[in-house]
């Protein structure tokens, strides 16, 4: 075993500990962002192959998208080009709520730019791997009991307060 991957074993933790993200929802968020560039990749080629200039940058712009997505998802896709690991690395470091807000307004701008179905259909899954990110940023959810606890502790609070000013008043 290397110290490079003692290194990664040990970051491991530490990188999920930070967002709250579980193993299993990092990989589905990765294998959205996979399914995303290529999506984006595909529909933006066959956008490009028009005459309508607003089409060919969405196109082009799509393109982009799923080159970024592979870059900061997938990095193995992009292992001939040197920077790859550091902007995956980089990526990385990045909150959930910051890659939420940077692959859904990525996505959208292709849609706002030319709207049909191609670029529709073409960044919807990159936009689903932006929402996947937003929910991550949300955090779990509670559980029913600490719920009702807490409406409990409120509900004495506000009748508390009810008598506390009805008393005053008399």
């Amino acid at each position: 075993m290397s110290s490079q991957d003692e290194q990664f074993r040990a970051a491991a933790p530490e990188a999920a500990a930070a967002d709250g993200m579980s193993w299993w929802y990092r990989w589905l968020c990765r294998i959205a962002g996979l399914i995303g560039g290529m999506s984006c990749a595909v529909a933006g080629l066959w956008n490009c192959v028009t005459i309508n200039p607003l089409n060919i940058a969405a196109g082009v712009w799509m393109m982009l998208n799923a080159f970024i997505l592979f870059l900061c998802e997938v990095p193995f896709c992009c292992q001939f080009i040197e920077f790859a690991n550091a902007v995956s690395a980089r990526a990385e470091k990045l909150r959930p709520w910051q890659k939420a807000a940077f692959y859904c307004s990525m996505a959208a701008f292709p849609v706002l730019l030319s709207l049909t179905l191609t670029t529709l259909f073409g960044n919807a899954v990159a936009f689903a791997t932006g929402v996947l990110y937003g929910m991550a940023a949300l955090g779990k959810k509670g559980d029913a009991i600490s719920y009702a606890r807490i409406q409990q502790q409120q509900k004495q609070m506000d009748e508390e307060k009810l008598t506390g000013d009805t008393e005053g008043q008399a």
